[in-house]
């Protein structure tokens, strides 16, 4: 991992679950995710929605080997979303110089959280 590269910039993982409390129970169990399962796992919809997209994709596609989930946690994409206030010219250069549409940029970490449950890419 390099903070260098943005394909191979750090990622570390979502292990609050709380994102509308003014103040964190740090003994409270579900101030946390659940860290049994991957993030794609944790809402059953959504999850039956991977395997449900795995079963019907075409067995001569993707070498043979269907796959459940169908993208990286680490593209230069992501990483600049969460990265917009820090490095904005980044991700103009990213853009060809236009700023994304408003309601994909970045504003807040309990929406990005809720995106990461309920997306189905």
């Amino acid at each position: 991992r390099s903070f260098n590269d943005l394909t191979q910039y750090p990622v570390f993982p979502w292990v609050i679950a709380d994102y509308k409390s003014r103040r964190l129970d740090l003994n409270n169990p579900k101030t946390f995710r659940d860290l049994s399962k991957p993030i794609g796992a944790l809402e059953p919809t959504r999850l039956a929605t991977f395997k449900r997209r795995m079963k019907d994709m075409p067995k001569d596609m993707y070498g043979g080997k269907p796959f459940l989930y169908g993208t990286h946690y680490s593209t230069p994409g992501y990483v600049l979303y969460f990265l917009v206030r820090k490095a904005p010219e980044y991700m103009l250069r990213l853009q060809s110089g236009h700023w994304d549409v408003a309601d994909r940029l970045f504003h807040s970490l309990e929406d990005a959280w809720n995106s990461v449950l309920s997306s189905n890419t």
